[in-house]
Formats: C-alpha cells, structure tokens, sequence
C-alpha cells in the first residue's frame, strides 16, 4: 500500500501548492476505499483515517470532503455497484479486479451525487485504472461509465 501512496506524492507534489489537487483526493479517497475493502468493511473509516494520517503524515480530517466522500461510497457501496452492473456485458460482476471495482463505484458515485462535469470523472477514472487496475482496465471503465451516462441523462 505504500508503494501506492508514494506513487501519488511524486506525481502531485508542487512546492507551491497549499492545498492537495482534486486527483490526489481522488487518490487517497481511492486508497481509503481499497483498504477498507481490505478490511472487509470491519474496521472503521475513522481508524483507517487514523492510522492513514499517523502512517503517511497526512491530516485529513472527518469533517473534510475527502472524509466525507469516502464515507458516502461505503455507505452507498451496494447501491452503486447496481447502477454500474448492467453494464458490465459479457462480464460478470464477480470477476473484476477490486481495484477495477472500486474505481467504477468512485465514478458512479461522482456521476449521481456531484457536479463534476462527466468527462472530467470518466478521464480521472480512467486516470486510476491506468495507475491501479489491470493493464486494460482503463479501456473497460471508460466503456461502462460512458454507459452509466448515458442512462442517466435519458433517465432526467
């Protein structure tokens, strides 16, 4: 797991930056994910964060939008692997690789319950699953997100 976070700090840091980038929340919203699906869900999200925050110097706080975002996908998780499932033709649910799973209920996720602009979530998706997923993945995330879209825009 820190081979993964390490990753992320050399490809985001920037001496002038104050604050962290909207994709290095994506990723640490990632790896908090990856791990609690590590636990099985047994473990709280305010221990992780605890341990996340004492392990990798970081300060995330509960009461941030990181936090807060992680916390919703838990909660929600069945309920967005169901938006997304439809969708997964000629493959079943049960073999996709946890990092592809988790990266599609982050982006499902995002298309139901933010304002972030589709393009930008399917291109950060895709991000991950190059970063995270298996050597095509991305292909394959890019396909099933650009289906959940379109069903939820004739949907509205």
């Amino acid at each position: 797991m820190s081979t993964l976070l390490d990753k992320e700090r050399v490809q985001d840091e920037a001496p002038e930056k104050n604050e962290m980038s909207r994709r290095k929340v994506r990723s640490l919203i990632f790896h908090l994910l990856y791990a609690m699906e590590g636990f099985d869900y047994t473990i709280s999200l305010e221990g992780l964060v605890d341990n996340f925050n004492r392990g990798f110097d970081l300060s995330i706080e509960p009461s941030s939008e990181l936090f807060r975002a992680t916390q919703a996908i838990i909660d929600e998780r069945g309920g967005l692997d169901e938006l997304f499932r439809p969708y997964l033709i000629n493959w079943r649910y049960e073999r996709l690789g946890i990092c592809t799973k988790l990266i599609l209920r982050f982006a499902v996720w995002e298309i139901y319950y933010t304002d972030v602009p589709p393009n930008i979530i399917i291109n950060e998706a895709i991000e991950l699953a190059k970063c995270f997923s298996e050597k095509d993945a991305y292909k394959f995330v890019n396909g099933v997100l650009d289906e959940v879209i379109k069903n939820k825009e004739t949907k509205e």
